[in-house]
């Protein structure tokens, strides 16, 4: 938590020995609407690299990596989505809603690290 400004929840997480899976929150307004969308999330993370993966209810998976290398005197992050959805419409909204995360996210670590 902390690191998506949509997820407002993380429950049931089981630690494995190579990876962490738990189901995540997100709270999505949609007009006057707000839904509550309960994603597995799969987490797999090393001494460089987060990688994992998201599987929502409403069929829209992501597959997502971010890289931590270092870089002069500071530390360089590399951060890919991908998102497959079942219909183009979704597809697109998901896509946006994954893009304004990984804004929001390179913002609270510019800041953490700040």
């Amino acid at each position: 938590m902390g690191l998506s400004p949509l997820v407002v929840a993380v429950r049931d997480v089981e630690r494995g020995e190579d990876e962490t899976r738990y189901v995540a929150v997100e709270r999505l307004r949609l007009g006057l609407l707000t839904y509550d969308n309960r994603i597995r999330v799969t987490l797999r993370s090393g001494p460089e690299v987060v990688e994992g993966r998201v599987v929502s209810p409403g069929g829209v998976r992501m597959d997502y990596r971010f890289r931590l290398t270092e870089s002069g005197g500071g530390t360089e992050v590399e951060d890919v989505l991908v998102v497959h959805a079942w219909a183009r419409p979704l597809l697109g909204f998901a896509a946006r809603k994954a893009r304004e995360v990984q804004l929001a996210r390179a913002e609270v670590l510019t800041a953490r690290l700040g």
